[in-house]
């Protein structure tokens, strides 16, 4: 896939008092920046001696969309367990790609122990949202933003299960930059932010009605050994942020982002004294928003 574009947008510096770079990762093949994951673990899963007769994950959408994506590529047979009230969208997307789509569990969570069971059940390869090869292939955004941009002061980060933020410490550190690694949760799925502040993994409630691809309830341990030692904060944004967010990116824009993909965006705002004067980076980590969603957050 080619370079996403990292554009500066007048209208938006100037609402955020800095010079501000979107990387658009809601412009890949599969509107988000997960496929760059997927498309590296399935390159070297496909070389291997033991290339599987099927794959399985779990996903709230954008992972299941770069699994199902890389799958097909590869010819690999794709199964993909969302949660129950899963956008409709992000589902009609991963069927569209020939994924055998299964609805079970209320969260993410719950979703993700069924897929583990059924890949014992079926003898299916389990693709988990947190590999080193994902890190290694979304990381590839991260190169090409710093790449394409001197300076950068301070760069936003959503954080889902954490493979985007990871993937941008590594690039950073590989580069060997001075940038402040920022990361961005919702202030209603606080797992991260709280194991942040206390040096442990914790676990939080999820209650975010617009921000699904940051509804984590459970840190994943590897993830958050490396935000521990490398994230300079972590700033928590509410859905009624996100949606303001949403609603800037649309005007200044004219980009779709769904939550968590505004969520970079909604943290740059909130910090906004503190970046005065100050070269900034969001990351719109996807725009796949369902359009009565959309609709509901443009006209609020």
């Amino acid at each position: 896939m080619p370079p996403t574009p990292q554009f500066n947008w007048p209208m938006l510096s100037d609402r955020l008092g800095a010079e501000v770079y979107v990387k658009h990762e809601n412009q890949t093949p599969v509107g988000a920046f997960k496929i760059r994951g997927g498309l590296v673990y399935f390159s070297h899963l496909a070389k291997s001696d033991s290339k599987p007769a099927g794959v399985i994950s779990a996903t709230r959408g954008n992972h299941g969309q770069s699994v199902g994506y890389a799958a097909r590529l590869h010819g690999i047979p794709c199964t993909v367990v969302v949660p129950h009230g899963n956008s409709a969208e992000k589902n009609a997307a991963m069927q569209a790609l020939g994924v055998e789509l299964i609805e079970h569990g209320e969260d993410f969570q719950e979703s993700l122990e069924y897929a583990r069971e059924l890949a014992g059940e079926r003898s299916l390869h389990m693709v988990s949202s947190f590999h080193p090869l994902l890190v290694a292939g979304v990381a590839t955004y991260a190169l090409e933003l710093f790449q394409a941009v001197d300076g950068i002061d301070t760069v936003y980060v959503p954080i889902g299960l954490g493979s985007g933020i990871c993937g941008v410490i590594s690039a950073r550190d590989a580069l060997g930059l001075n940038t402040s690694v920022v990361g961005v949760v919702s202030a209603h799925a606080t797992a991260y932010s709280e194991s942040f502040r206390k040096g442990q993994l914790v676990e939080s409630p999820v209650s975010t009605i617009l921000a699904d691809g940051m509804a984590c309830r459970t840190p994943q341990a590897d993830a958050l050994e490396i935000i521990n030692r490398s994230v300079e904060r972590i700033v928590e944004v509410s859905d009624t942020e996100v949606a303001a967010a949403m609603r800037t990116m649309f005007e200044c824009t004219h980009n779709t982002c769904e939550g968590a993909g505004a969520a970079a965006l909604a943290a740059a705002k909130q910090e906004r004294s503190s970046n005065t004067g100050r070269r900034v980076a969001i990351v719109a980590s996807g725009g796949n928003v369902d359009r009565d969603i959309f609709a509901r957050v443009l006209e609020s």
